[in-house]
C-alpha cells in the first residue's frame, strides 16, 4: 500500500501537536535561539484567524502529523511583488530524508503562483536543510539580517 502525504492548513484540533513540535523545533540546533511558548501560541492563533500575514501548514504522512511549516507573506521591492517567506519548516526526525521537505516546498510554490520570490532563513548549523534548499534552487544572499524587537 502506498503512503499518502498531505499538506493542509491548521485546524483548532492541531493546537497541541503543533505546539509540541514547535517547542521541539525551537529547542533544537536548527534555530538560533529558543522562543517563549506564548509566541508560538500567538502564531497559531493568528493563522487560525486567517491573518493575511501568516499561514501555518501541517504535514501528514500516512495519516500521522509529522511536521509543520510557517509562511509569512510580504511585498519585496527588489522583485516588485509578493514574497513568500518560509519562517519555519519542521519535519519529525523519523521522517527526514523521505522527500517531505521537497514536497512541502513544491506545494508552497504551487499555492502561490503569483509570488515573485520565495525566501527563507536557515541556521548555518542546519546543514541538511541548507543542502535541501540549494538542491531546490535557493541561493545564499550576502545581506546581514538585523532586527529590532519591540
Amino acid at each position: 500500500m502506498m503512503k499518502m502525504t498531505m499538506i493542509r492548513d491548521i485546524t483548532p484540533d492541531d493546537r497541541a501537536r503543533f505546539l509540541e513540535m514547535a517547542q521541539g523545533f525551537y529547542s533544537s540546533s536548527a534555530v538560533d535561539h529558543a522562543i517563549e511558548s506564548r509566541l508560538l501560541e500567538a502564531t497559531f492563533d493568528q493563522a487560525l484567524e486567517k491573518s493575511p500575514y501568516v499561514r501555518v501548514l501541517m504535514l501528514e504522512d500516512d495519516g500521522r502529523i509529522v511536521g509543520f511549516g510557517i509562511l509569512a507573506l510580504t511585498h519585496a521591492t527588489e522583485v516588485g511583488g509578493l514574497t513568500v517567506l518560509l519562517e519555519d519548516l519542521y519535519i519529525d526526525g523519523s521522517c527526514r530524508g523521505k522527500g517531505l521537505g521537497s514536497k512541502f516546498m513544491r506545494f508552497v510554490e504551487e499555492e502561490y503562483p503569483s509570488a515573485k520570490r520565495f525566501r527563507l532563513e536557515v541556521a548555518t548549523a542546519n546543514k541538511g536543510a541548507i543542502e535541501l534548499y540549494r538542491r531546490l534552487g535557493y541561493k545564499t544572499l550576502s545581506y546581514v539580517q538585523m532586527v529590532k524587537d519591540v
